[in-house]
């Protein structure tokens, strides 16, 4: 049998700022992207699933994981910047880019700021496409949540919910693994850096009406672009609806549910997504995309909306 393939942690410095990445496997790149209060670590199953034939790279993302926590811009251009900045730094020029929840908005806003280094993109229960989400994040959005949060990370709560996980996985309860997800991703917001970190990133995308940020007018884009967006069945934080809409908005994109999972379809049914992931990357060709094609895709677009409205 042979030995596990290992999601191995390297670091760099991006700007004076530690920047944590996990990478495993050789082979065409394929960059993962945690969603809110989430790390590299989520990725592992789906990155030794992938790892034989790829080279899987995914960040911590500013504020997040092992990443520095500084004071600063954690709006989705800052977070696609530094993703970019990271793959410049390992020689990475182009790859396949996945996001999940939160890195979805991060996965899209990458593709629009650098076209030219996007090959495919998967959205994976993500954020950005429209305004409902839950009402958990909706409160954390609000004023005063520092001093909630405070309490909801603090390390007994966090074994509680850890616990009351691991009851429910001995039971067969697919939400044991929810919990579990949770408690481990909420461990860094035990220090008050990661909590700041946090709220500036929440609060650049969802405030208390819902999600603030869409990228739904730029839907269009896309139009050329591999694209796969993919649900948890039982998604309770973002919609299915979502995904179903944006596969209506994206002509020849493809569109998968996942039965066994809710939010995390990364940790929830990391062989179902991983399996996914692969059959999309192996029956579509990658786009390289120059400055004169994306010209040309905003120039359409602005030439059909000139004749509609004469």
């Amino acid at each position: 049998m042979n030995p596990p393939l290992r999601f191995h942690e390297r670091q760099i410095d991006l700007h004076g700022h530690r920047a944590v990445y996990r990478v495993a496997g050789s082979g065409p790149p394929v960059v993962l992207i945690h969603g809110m209060v989430n790390s590299s670590r989520h990725w592992q199953g789906v990155a030794s699933l992938l790892a034989d034939s790829y080279t899987v790279i995914a960040p911590d993302l500013i504020g997040h994981g092992d990443s520095a926590t500084p004071r600063g811009d954690y709006s989705l251009g800052a977070h696609a910047a530094s993703i970019r900045d990271l793959l410049t730094a390992i020689g990475v020029e182009r790859a396949t880019i996945v996001g999940h929840s939160l890195g979805g908005g991060v996965a899209m806003q990458f593709f629009y700021q650098f076209p030219q280094r996007t090959e495919r993109l998967a959205l994976i229960s993500s954020g950005g496409l429209g305004r409902e989400v839950s009402p958990l994040l909706r409160s954390a959005a609000l004023p005063g949540a520092s001093t909630l949060l405070s309490l909801a990370a603090h390390r007994r709560v966090l074994a509680a919910l850890n616990s009351g996980g691991e009851r429910l996985r001995s039971r067969g309860s697919p939400r044991g693994i929810y919990l579990q997800a949770i408690a481990r991703a909420m461990r860094p917001l035990e220090q008050p850096g990661a909590r700041r970190a946090f709220l500036q990133t929440l609060r650049a995308v969802i405030d208390g009406r819902g999600q603030r940020v869409s990228a739904r007018d730029r839907l269009y884009l896309l139009g050329s672009m591999p694209t796969l967006i993919v649900w948890g069945e039982r998604d309770n934080t973002i919609p299915l609806a979502h995904g179903r809409w944006t596969h209506r908005a994206v002509p020849g994109s493809r569109f998968e549910t996942l039965p066994r999972a809710a939010h995390f379809p990364n940790l929830e049914d990391p062989e179902g997504l991983a399996a996914v992931l692969r059959d999309w990357i192996e029956t579509t060709e990658p786009v390289h995309m120059d400055d004169a094609e994306w010209g040309a895709v905003i120039a359409r677009r602005s030439v059909r909306r000139q004749i509609a409205a004469t």
